[in-house]
C-alpha cells in the first residue's frame, strides 16, 4: 500500500479538492476527518465534524478513540487498497494518522497550494471564517442520517474528462454546535410545518393528530388525516409524503426518516 498526504491549514478547501485529488492520481480511498471514503461512499468512521468542542473534533480526526481506530483499521485491512490519501492540516498532524491507523511511511506529500489556485484557497478560507461551513467529499444521501439537526446543502460539480462529463457531488455542512451553540426544533414547530404542508396539498380535509419520534439518526412522523373526496387518494398522500419531507429536512436541517400517513376520513 502506498500513503500520500494532502496537507493544508484549516479551511484552505482540501476536502473539496480531495475527490478532484484522489481521481487525477489514482488513489482509491481517502482518509479524511475521521472517515474513510471510496468514491462516494463511506466504508468505517466517524466524523469529526460531528463533535461538539473543539478538542474532541481533533481527537476524533487522529484517531484516539479506540473502538474508532479499530473498525477503520480493520475496514483498511478488509479494503486492501493500493493507494490511500491522508489528508490534514499539518505533517504532524499526517504522520500521527498514520501512525494511530499502522499505515505505511508516506510516500509523497501534496501540499493544497500545489492543487489549488490563490483565489480558491481564498474563497475557502472567506467560507469556513465567515459562514462556517465545512466540505465533506461524499454525497448528501451517504451521510444525512449522521448530520440530523446540521444545516446541509448539496453541491454538484460538472467536469470533463476526456469525452466523458462527470458530476461529483460533495456536501456541505454547517455544524451549528460547534460554532454558534445548540439549536433544537420543537415538535410544536413541526407540526405546524406539517399544518402548512397540508394547506399546499389539494383535497386534504383536516390534520386529526401528528405524532413525532425522535431518533439518533433523525425523526419518524405519523400523520392521521382527513381527505376530501378524490379518486386517486394514494396518489395524493404520496405527494403530501414528499412536500412534508422536502420541507422540514430543507427548512430544519433535521434527518426526516419515515413520513406515515393515516387517512383516518373521507368527505364530501
Amino acid at each position: 500500500m502506498q500513503v500520500y498526504a494532502l496537507v493544508g491549514s484549516s479551511g484552505t478547501g482540501k476536502s473539496y479538492k480531495a475527490f478532484a485529488v484522489a481521481s487525477e492520481r489514482g488513489f482509491d480511498y481517502i482518509i479524511d476527518d475521521g472517515l474513510l471514503i471510496g468514491g462516494t461512499r463511506v466504508y468505517a468512521g466517524k466524523s469529526a465534524k460531528r463533535e461538539k468542542t473543539k478538542i474532541a473534533s481533533v481527537k476524533r480526526a487522529l484517531f484516539k478513540d479506540d473502538e474508532h481506530r479499530e473498525a477503520v483499521k480493520a475496514a483498511i485491512k478488509e479494503l486492501k487498497p493500493d493507494k490511500i490519501m491522508l489528508i490534514g492540516t499539518s505533517i504532524k498532524m499526517i504522520q500521527e494518522i498514520g501512525r494511530s491507523l499502522e499505515l505505511p511511511e508516506i510516500s509523497e506529500i501534496i501540499p493544497i497550494e500545489s492543487v489549488s489556485t490563490d483565489k480558491e484557497i481564498e474563497i475557502a478560507r472567506k467560507s469556513r471564517k465567515e459562514d462556517g461551513k465545512h466540505v465533506i467529499p461524499v454525497p448528501t444521501l451517504e451521510i444525512k442520517k449522521d448530520f440530523s439537526g446540521y444545516f446541509i446543502d448539496s453541491l454538484k460539480i460538472f467536469g470533463r474528462k476526456g469525452k466523458h462529463t462527470n458530476i461529483e457531488e460533495k456536501t456541505i455542512i454547517r455544524p451549528t454546535f460547534s460554532y454558534l451553540g445548540k439549536y433544537e426544533v420543537s415538535k410544536n414547530v413541526l407540526v405546524q410545518m406539517i399544518q402548512i404542508c397540508a394547506a399546499k396539498t389539494e383535497r386534504i380535509n383536516k390534520i386529526l393528530k401528528v405524532r413525532i419520534e425522535n431518533k439518533v439518526a433523525g425523526i419518524h412522523i405519523n400523520i392521521d388525516v382527513s381527505v376530501k373526496l378524490a379518486t386517486r387518494i394514494d396518489l395524493m398522500m404520496g405527494e403530501f409524503q414528499k412536500q412534508v419531507i422536502e420541507d422540514i429536512e430543507y427548512m430544519t436541517g433535521v434527518n426526516v426518516l419515515s413520513v406515515n400517513i393515516i387517512v383516518r376520513g373521507v368527505v364530501r
